[in-house]
């Protein structure tokens, strides 16, 4: 099983995911590929990504996931309590301290979805922290310095016992990601 997870006001429909799905459909039809659009709510997101993750396990499936953003963040904390492997691509690493910027008035362009973010929020986003890495051979973290959202730096000092790569420049939503599909692939090993 595959799960790739989009960010925050993203999409199973953004670039990365779209690029992620062409290349998983040419290149491992039998995969079981997941890749839902999450709710807003972020109880609700959790809870469709562990229905998905559990049902993996009880299929005798090994688990992997892809998450970009606060995709990263889900993707550790899934990895972290269920096993697999995962790579994270610009990942948020402390998303319930953003949220001060974010409070309030949301849209999604993807979905057309406008919703509210809210105080609680942040304690629903924050129970989902992987503080330590205690399984670091199970994640490969992809940065680009020239994140304009995160600092790449944070992911850096986080993972920095796991497989990183990094590349200079770039953004958020990882410059030439398409070209990392194989590496991607390989660190997962898919069948």
């Amino acid at each position: 099983m595959l799960l790739y997870i989009h960010g925050f006001n993203s999409s199973n429909r953004s670039e990365k995911a779209v690029q992620t799905a062409q290349y998983i459909q040419r290149n491992y039809p039998d995969l079981s590929f997941y890749q839902p659009q999450l709710p807003s709510d972020v109880d609700e997101a959790m809870a469709l990504l562990t229905q998905i993750t559990e049902k993996a396990l009880a299929d005798n499936q090994p688990l992997r996931f892809i998450g970009s953003s606060l995709g990263g963040y889900f993707s550790s904390y899934l990895a972290e309590k269920y096993g697999g492997k995962a790579v994270l691509v610009n990942p948020a690493v402390n998303p319930y301290d953003l949220f001060e910027e974010f409070l309030g008035p949301q849209y999604n362009p993807y979905t057309d979805e406008h919703y509210q973010v809210l105080p609680k929020d942040r304690n629903a986003v924050a129970q989902y922290d992987t503080h330590v890495i205690y399984h670091p051979d199970r994640f490969l973290v992809l940065l680009q310095t020239g994140d304009e959202v995160l600092d790449y730096r944070l992911a850096l000092q986080k993972y920095h016992c796991c497989e990183l790569y990094i590349e200079p420049n770039g953004d958020h939503s990882f410059v030439g990601y398409e070209q990392q599909l194989d590496k991607i692939c390989r660190f997962l090993q898919l069948p």
